[in-house]
């Protein structure tokens, strides 16, 4: 190996694909600010981003708030009078 050469370990170049990532990613961001710009980001510069945040219900949260349904479908009695 000569002076000359460079010795490249294989973490210089994961940083500097994290490096290069995060700075396509602010670009982009800097783009999508553009009033009628459509940035387009693939899958995981989105999930990096939080566009896709996951708020939704669990299982469990949706089948206790079912128990107001329970009074919408019994019929009640009929009160004649």
């Amino acid at each position: 190996m000569t002076m000359t050469e460079q010795i490249t370990h294989p973490e210089a170049a994961i940083l500097d694909d994290v490096t290069n990532a995060t700075d396509a990613i602010r670009e982009k961001l800097i783009d999508a600010q553009t009033p009628g710009y459509q940035a387009e980001f693939d899958p995981d510069e989105a999930e990096r981003v939080g566009a896709f945040a996951e708020d939704a219900l669990s299982e469990q949260d949706a089948l206790d708030s079912d128990v107001d349904l329970v009074d919408a479908t019994v019929p009640t009695e009929r009160q004649e009078g």
